[in-house]
């Protein structure tokens, strides 16, 4: 959905971009103005999931921009769809994680075999639902399923999740957990959680990935990129973290390991800028 932040607010009125770091590879297709995640099965396509409000699909793209497939996801339906990761075996997971009214109770998570694979333009979800465990400490407004999250990966037969801070006043906290991923219905596991910057609009988590040999992951701000590197436990904010400013000013939402030490990301279309891909080496 769209957030018109102040930081390219000028660039909602007039065409200006600034990529700064990143690399441009190409305009996505018309239809996926509001990508919103993404998860990368080969080293030449990328698939594309829309947030809520949009179609129930998945939609595989290449390096160029060009719209390869797309697949209705049955037995699914976009309430707000803001992520999207995959395992080792190719399936796919979709985060129906959205919760900008803080109002959901129960959260979904769509797991949908390897599309490679699939014939015709339809795909099978299972469903894993879950919702978040009470706070300690927290106010009522923040208790159960009253966290809102865009960030998701899979490692090790489990699914992750960060969420983004909607404390007033603002603080920027994450918090972390996971999920198994298989069928099923679940209270999130707490996990960990870290602070990356204190200022609104900036430092919220977009979205989230771990490099294919499991030693790297990344999560994604507008503009800013938080790596993590050297971790033994399963809260990966005990090892090694470097912050990246991207220098991009664009609303970056999706982010995902082309390989080891290569990104791909995506930005929303707002106004005459975004609906791009672009790439990022983090050495």
């Amino acid at each position: 959905m769209i957030r018109i932040l102040p930081a390219f607010f000028l660039c909602f009125l007039v065409s200006c971009s600034n990529y700064g770091q990143l690399t441009f590879l190409a305009k996505l297709p018309g239809k996926l103005d509001e990508n919103s995640g993404m998860a990368i099965l080969d080293s030449t396509s990328v698939w594309i999931i829309e947030d809520g409000g949009n179609k129930d699909e998945i939609y595989q793209v290449d390096l160029k921009g060009r719209l390869l497939k797309d697949f209705e996801v049955k037995n699914a339906r976009n309430e707000d769809w803001e992520d999207l990761a995959q395992d080792p075996h190719g399936n796919l997971y979709i985060a129906d994680l959205g919760n900008n009214s803080l109002k959901r109770k129960k959260l979904l998570i769509y797991k949908i075999p390897d599309p490679r694979i699939e014939p015709g333009d339809k795909i099978d979800a299972e469903h894993i639902e879950f919702h978040y465990p009470a706070r300690k400490g927290a106010r009522p407004r923040d208790h159960g399923g009253r966290h809102d999250a865009e960030a998701l990966f899979y490692r090790d037969g489990y699914l992750y999740m960060v969420t983004k801070d909607r404390a007033r006043p603002f603080t920027g906290k994450a918090y972390i957990y996971k999920v198994p991923a298989k069928k099923g219905s679940y209270e999130a596991i707490p996990v960990g959680s870290f602070t990356p910057c204190r200022e609104r609009g900036v430092c919220e988590v977009t979205a989230a990935d771990i490099s294919p040999d499991g030693k790297t992951i990344v999560l994604l701000g507008y503009g800013t990129l938080w790596v993590f590197s050297d971790f033994t436990s399963d809260d990966f904010t005990q090892g090694t973290l470097t912050t990246i400013n991207l220098g991009a000013t664009t609303q970056l939402e999706s982010v995902g390991f082309l390989n080891n030490r290569t990104l791909l990301l995506s930005d929303e279309k707002v106004g005459a800028t975004g609906r791009n891909l672009y790439r990022f080496a983090l050495d």
